[in-house]
């Protein structure tokens, strides 16, 4: 009985065949336009059109997998330019003109940063001073392999460091230096000098050296380079067009290829990015990779300024947020931090363990606001109210920084100030609040608490703590939001 009825639905189903019910549909809509089919085989158009939109979805993707790598190549070459900087030597950057090139840069502090190429002159010495100093070495993923200073292995006393890159050997008796190994050929490294006596950040920003292992009994002179005054400096933000696709070509012919990026680059294939082969996009490759570059920055603003990651809000109370939402390392035991990654490496440069600490008093905190109270955008011609609750969590200071919401650097005013600080001389209320105003014109009297503004710009603004304490981890120090004030 079994068999008999099986058999009777198969000549049904002929049947239904042949009068064409079964057929599939001709033309199907979809979210890209109608579709075209015959007898079920997409057309040549259609074809042509779902290849397109295949490469442009991917291509949209690769951009956002692309952040950290790009901004490390962006952020090598704007230090030649804007220092005439090569490998070994260090750039110094220090005041509103030096920070202000550097993707969310502090202007409260000097920074000092090299960069450095493994496969010239294989593994490479990175010598630290001792001092107060905040800082990582990164590979050009920007994943921390080490941190130095107060929350590195030297513990702020100095010491040499030993980066040895893919495939080279460590070399032998090596006694006295801390062993680190670099996933990729390319460095940088950054510190912040957090001493506030002159001469001692001055010593500690002149007191690092790179140089070939090799070369370490007789290594090159250290060259410490600051930007020349009266030049235009060039920003270290990711490049739009076809030079961010050009810079993502270059750096991975130089690099290995890690096996949780061999997706992406063979999606990147038919767009003529491929590790072998140089990039000579056609016209139809152009138009799909600039029209990706379009959309995945504003899927890149999106994820940053408007971050969806569980528990990515301060406190619900305020539109504060986390900063970092990624794991330094950047992979989890369940899967790659793209996203997480993504969101701070549009809007940031670097990473380091301190700057994640989950220690009372050591580290960084970083507290990021995108929105005013009422939930808009910050207009650069109206002016805002920032009241700083009293007894902020920082054991050594805390700071204001705004930045230009298109280029996430310093805000760009006459007056050349970006920032307010807790090692500034700033007013107080009597109850121990601090009122700080962002807008065109400083409000009568509090011309020491302000940071202007530029009309026909938006900006938003970080709250950095510098030895952040109890009431930052358990979130009892509340962070109100920006007011509109008259």
């Amino acid at each position: 009985m079994k068999h008999v009825s099986h058999t009777i639905w198969i000549v049904a189903a002929a049947a239904l065949a042949a009068s064409g019910a079964l057929a599939a549909p001709q033309t199907i809509d979809t979210r890209i336009g109608k579709l075209s089919f015959e007898h079920g085989l997409p057309t040549e158009k259609s074809v042509t059109r779902l290849f397109n939109e295949m490469d442009f979805q991917r291509a949209v993707q690769a951009y956002l997998w692309a952040l950290p790598i790009v901004s490390q190549v962006q952020a090598k070459i704007a230090q030649k330019e804007n220092t005439g900087a090569e490998d070994g030597d260090v750039g110094i950057y220090e005041g509103y003109r030096g920070v202000s090139v550097w993707l969310t840069a502090n202007a409260t502090t000097p920074y000092i940063i090299g960069f450095y190429d493994l496969s010239t002159r294989g593994p490479a010495v990175l010598d630290i001073p001792a001092g107060a100093i905040a800082g990582s070495a990164m590979d050009f993923w920007q994943r921390p392999f080490t941190d130095f200073g107060i929350t590195g292995p030297d513990g702020g006393k100095g010491g040499k460091y030993l980066v040895v890159g893919p495939g080279q050997e460590t070399p032998a008796a090596v006694e006295g230096y801390t062993v680190v190994h670099s996933p990729t050929f390319n460095f940088g490294y950054f510190y912040r000098a957090l001493d506030t006596d002159p001469a001692k950040a001055e010593a500690i920003a002149t007191g690092v050296k790179a140089y070939a292992y090799a070369q370490r009994d007789n290594p090159r002179p250290t060259r410490y380079l600051r930007p020349p005054a009266g030049t235009k400096l060039m920003l270290t933000i990711q490049p739009r067009g076809l030079e961010y696709w050009q810079q993502l070509a270059d750096i991975i012919e130089k690099e290995p290829v890690e096996e949780r990026d061999r997706f992406f680059l063979a999606m990147l294939r038919p767009l003529g990015i491929e590790k072998g082969k140089p990039f000579k996009p056609d016209e139809r490759q152009k138009k799909i990779l600039l029209d990706a570059g379009q959309l995945g920055e504003a899927m890149a603003k999106a994820n940053s300024f408007d971050k969806r990651f569980p528990g990515s809000r301060y406190r619900e109370d305020a539109h504060w947020d986390y900063v970092l939402m990624l794991d330094p390392a950047q992979d989890l035991p369940g899967y790659s931090q793209l996203d997480e990654r993504a969101a701070y490496f549009y809007e940031g440069v670097a990473t380091s363990k301190g700057m994640v600490s989950q220690t009372p008093g050591v580290g960084q905190a970083y507290l990021g606001s995108y929105r005013d109270k009422a939930g808009h955008a910050f207009d650069g011609a109206n002016t805002y109210r920032l009241r700083i609750p009293a007894n902020p969590p920082a054991k050594q200071f805390w700071s204001l920084t705004v930045y230009d919401l298109d280029t996430r650097t310093l805000i760009q005013s006459r007056q050349q100030i970006a920032d307010r600080s807790s090692r500034m001389d700033i007013a107080a209320n009597p109850d121990g609040t601090v009122d700080i105003y962002v807008g065109p014109r400083a409000p009568k009297g509090a011309e020491k608490n302000w940071i202007p503004s530029v009309p026909g710009k938006a900006w938003f603004a970080y709250v950095r703590l510098y030895g952040p304490t109890e009431g930052y981890f358990d979130k009892s120090w509340p962070l109100p939001d920006f007011e509109k004030v008259n």
